[in-house]
């Protein structure tokens, strides 16, 4: 059971991120194509940073008792995509948010 741990709080982390974009219609809510194609793009450039530094010898699993054991690529866990997906949806929600944000603020402020 502990080997699913890490895999279950990514999961449960992605669904609060979808709930949070679900209720603000921020990203995949809004405009669901050009959201999956920026967080597929940002996953993408990732793995491919991934494999080339498992490629090098600098990334490596080791000794994790908190992963499944299931795996996309040598030295790659599924974790690892999932994290990937989390980091990338995470950090398009934030910019979207911080834009929505500024470009309220900025009518605000031309409003007499």
């Amino acid at each position: 059971m502990i080997s699913w741990l890490y895999l279950v709080g990514l999961l449960i982390a992605l669904m609060g991120l979808a709930t949070l974009d679900w209720r603000y219609r921020v990203a995949l809510f809004d405009q669901p194509r050009r959201a999956a194609a920026t967080i597929g793009i940002g996953v993408a450039f990732f793995l491919v940073w991934d494999m080339i530094g498992v490629g090098i010898g600098i990334f490596f699993i080791g000794d994790a008792p908190y992963l499944t054991g299931l795996r996309v690529a040598p030295e790659v866990p599924v974790e690892e995509l999932l994290f990937l997906t989390l980091l990338c949806y995470q950090a398009l929600l934030l910019w979207l948010a911080f834009s929505r944000r500024g470009a309220v603020t900025a009518s605000e402020e031309a409003t007499p």
